[in-house]
């Protein structure tokens, strides 16, 4: 019987086990970025589709030049992504190619082994019969381990035999996920190459605009910062409206009212609780719509010399689109200013989520409110037709990223 090459065989296993883990891992990569290329695609089609329907409005060169950073961004993290997708397809063909040549040399030993093995069974055969062979034996004993030694032959024979009806099938198997993963790259370049034709022309359209924007950039400035003072104006009334509030939630639990944070009943606590666990998990304040203006501070996109600080993001969305609570709470104030659209300001206890450029407002202050429920509708620019939705979560006074809360925003 041959003998059993054990440090060979644990070799071979951890080998096996390594590439395994290794395919596991580059499979959930694999997944993952397609998860996302989808995701992308399907943020473009929200921006062709909003474009479309604003298509016969005029807009300003401002929200022009948003439009096109925000596609522009989009088509670029899609190219991006299909790019490591190719990269990773890559990586896994050269892995398969090494495993197909490693199992055709696998192949070729055992088929070389299990010819030579069935010679000598043959040759064997032929000089001596396994009748013989036993009665010759000198003792039962020894014709007892001669009969288990032929039985182990044999089953060793038919071992080999199944190994090589395995490792053959899986050579056919790695081919084939060989070719799906070559057609995979070849559909993945050609994609790439249509995307990057739609970033050439997005950018084109960018440059010739900014053109004429350089030309009275003054105008623009000066327009921007009237904006910027008006936004700004904005959110220093939504700061002392929720100082005010904390005040009075001090107040009321005997504490004092300089405190810069709610003083929470059990209710108000177990609410915050709950916003708190479905962090990166709530739903978007419309049902569809894509996000114009990220949060923080930035660089204006028409006036490099100004910043943008932005305490939300700007979600763009289409006509009379339905404004809902991302949660469970309490409309705590309806700000109207003048010559400003009607804000929305919801508690979840030390949390509060803000909805401004509303209109048709169907809460009022002090009603409970639930996740998704519909709290008024997006105001649509009639000269634009544009329907932007600004929002804002803060905890207290301090605002953060929406992206950190809403589900894939």
């Amino acid at each position: 019987m041959p003998n059993s090459r054990p440090s060979h065989n644990i070799l071979f296993l951890l080998a096996f086990i390594l590439c395994g883990t290794l395919a596991f891992s580059q499979g959930n990569k694999q997944k993952q970025l397609e998860s996302r290329r989808q995701e992308l695609r399907r943020e473009i089609q929200k921006i062709n589709e909003l474009r479309a329907q604003n298509k016969s409005k005029v807009k300003s060169q401002v929200s022009l030049i948003e439009d096109f950073n925000y596609k522009i961004s989009v088509l670029s993290n899609l190219i991006k992504v299909t790019n490591q997708q190719a990269n990773l397809i890559t990586r896994q063909i050269g892995s398969n190619q090494k495993k197909i040549t490693a199992l055709r040399g696998e192949l070729k030993q055992l088929k070389a082994d299990y010819a030579a093995m069935l010679v000598k069974a043959y040759k064997s055969k032929n000089t001596q019969s396994r009748i013989m062979f036993l009665l010759s034996s000198n003792n039962f004993k020894q014709a007892y381990k001669r009969l288990q030694y032929i039985k182990q032959y044999s089953d060793y024979q038919k071992q080999q035999g199944e190994t090589i009806k395995t490792k053959t099938f899986e050579l056919q198997e790695v081919n084939k996920d060989l070719q799906n993963k070559k057609e995979d790259k070849k559909r993945l370049i050609a994609d790439n190459k249509e995307i990057q034709k739609s970033l050439e022309t997005e950018r084109g359209q960018h440059q010739a605009l900014m053109k004429v924007i350089q030309n009275n950039l003054s105008l623009y400035t000066s327009q921007i910062k009237r904006k910027q003072r008006e936004a700004a104006k904005i959110d220093r009334e939504i700061d002392r409206i929720i100082k005010a509030a904390i005040a009075r939630s001090n107040k009321k639990a005997g504490k004092a009212t300089s405190s810069k944070s709610f003083a929470l009943t059990a209710e108000e606590k177990t609410l915050a609780t709950k916003f708190i666990s479905n962090r990166g998990k709530l739903p978007w304040p419309v049902e569809r719509g894509v996000v114009r203006l990220g949060y923080g501070t930035q660089r204006h996109p028409i006036d490099k010399s100004l910043t943008i600080k932005s305490h939300g993001v700007r979600i763009a969305t289409q006509k009379g689109a339905k404004v809902r609570a991302v949660f469970n709470g309490e409309v705590s104030e309806i700000l109207r200013m003048k010559n400003v659209n009607p804000i929305v300001m919801i508690r979840h206890g030390n949390y509060l989520t803000i909805y401004k450029n509303l209109t048709n407002v169907s809460v009022k202050k002090g009603d409970k409110v639930s996740t998704k429920q519909t709290i008024g509708e997006v105001f649509t620019n009639p000269s634009n037709g544009e329907s932007i939705l600004s929002f804002t979560i803060s905890k207290g006074t301090k605002t953060e990223n929406p992206a950190s809360w809403i589900y894939k925003m």
